[in-house]
């Protein structure tokens, strides 16, 4: 196993700041968690590219960790162009907050990767196309689609980890992405944090499946994935 030291990562969205490992660890709050996760770097997917380009996620606890992977990655390049040319009228919190969402969804993903090592999916090729990056409501828009998603998307995949731990990593994750929701849903429109939408009449947010979110996250991506070995129960 390399020495902590050799795995430091400079990012290039953040320029002059190198994320170490135990920086990813301190800044997820996710501990001697790590030490278990950095064991999936042996280990290899069940498939890979398939003949048509196809990204396959895996199965298992590693399928799904690199479904999650494959989230952040698309959350982490957005954030990335907000933040490189901020829409007009921004204000100093919008700015601010928008910034620190990009930090974590940036810390998040490079987590995973190193963390799943050569069992991680290769990086995604995105399409933003639909997005306005000079307008506010359209990048705020996306934003919530992009945080509403995600938080969706983890509780649906609870239920298919089979490790406590990757559980518990989950857990973390999933409550950051939802205060990132929160804050968004805000901007947008006071005191929508948890309406209707993404909460149900018996207090539950609301979760998708992999292949629904897939769908949904699709409109983004050039890249194409494929859970079709991801466990369904």
């Amino acid at each position: 196993m390399k020495k902590e030291t050799d795995l430091n990562v400079t990012t290039p969205e953040l320029p002059g700041t190198s994320l170490s490992r135990r920086n990813f660890l301190a800044f997820a709050g996710m501990g001697v968690l790590g030490t278990t996760l950095i064991s999936l770097g042996s280990c290899k997917r069940d498939s890979g590219i398939m003949p048509d380009g196809t990204i396959d996620l895996g199965g298992g606890d590693i399928g799904i960790l690199n479904y999650a992977y494959a989230l952040e990655q698309l959350e982490a390049a957005f954030y990335t162009k907000v933040a490189s040319s901020f829409y007009a009228g921004a204000s100093a919190d919008e700015i601010s907050r928008l910034t620190e969402i990009r930090n974590h969804e940036v810390a998040h993903r490079e987590f995973f990767k190193n963390a799943l090592g050569s069992s991680a999916i290769p990086d995604l090729e995105v399409d933003f196309s639909s997005i306005d990056f000079n307008s506010r409501n359209s990048v705020l828009g996306a934003a919530k689609a992009f945080e509403d998603l995600g938080v969706s998307a983890y509780n649906g995949a609870g239920k298919l980890i089979a490790n406590a731990d990757y559980l518990l990593l989950a857990g973390k994750i999933v409550s950051v992405e939802a205060r990132h929701a929160a804050y968004i849903r805000d901007i947008i429109s006071n005191g929508s944090f948890a309406d209707m939408e993404v909460v149900d009449a018996n207090g539950l947010e609301l979760s998708r499946d992999p292949n629904a979110v897939l769908n949904i996250a699709s409109t983004y991506l050039k890249s194409k994935l494929s859970a079709k070995n991801l466990p369904t129960s």
